[in-house]
């Protein structure tokens, strides 16, 4: 079984990046909250790049960008469907609209079978 990984609230963040602020060391804040000192790294240069939304979220923020590229890349398949879509319903629409005109009946979609001696019944 594998070892699952800590989680950590946004205030422990908090704490652990105000005492590095505080010009505590860094093997010292680590070893007193128990996390490595790449983690506080981590949380240091997220806290630094945006202060009023660092630690926002539980989990990874880059899964979310996953999730956002997963769901543009299926809006764009289903743009593309509904395009060939709506080619194909105009394409119906012009055949019917040419039958009105011209009188012939429409098809009702089955090929008729035929004998050598005409049609067969």
């Amino acid at each position: 079984m594998g070892l699952s990984r800590r989680q950590f609230t946004k205030e422990f963040k908090l704490a652990a990046v105000r005492r590095l602020e505080q010009g505590v060391p860094m093997a010292e804040v680590a070893r007193g909250m128990e996390v490595s000192p790449n983690v506080l790294h981590r949380w240091r240069k997220e806290f630094r790049e945006g202060p009023g939304n660092a630690f926002s979220g539980n989990g990874n923020p880059r899964s979310s960008e996953g999730r956002v590229a997963e769901l543009e890349r299926k809006v764009g398949q289903q743009t593309l469907e509904i395009d060939f879509l709506k080619g194909c319903l105009q394409r119906i629409e012009e055949q019917r609209m040419l039958q009105a005109m011209t009188g012939n009946p429409q098809s009702s979609g089955r090929s008729k079978r035929t004998t050598r001696d005409g049609p067969a019944f």
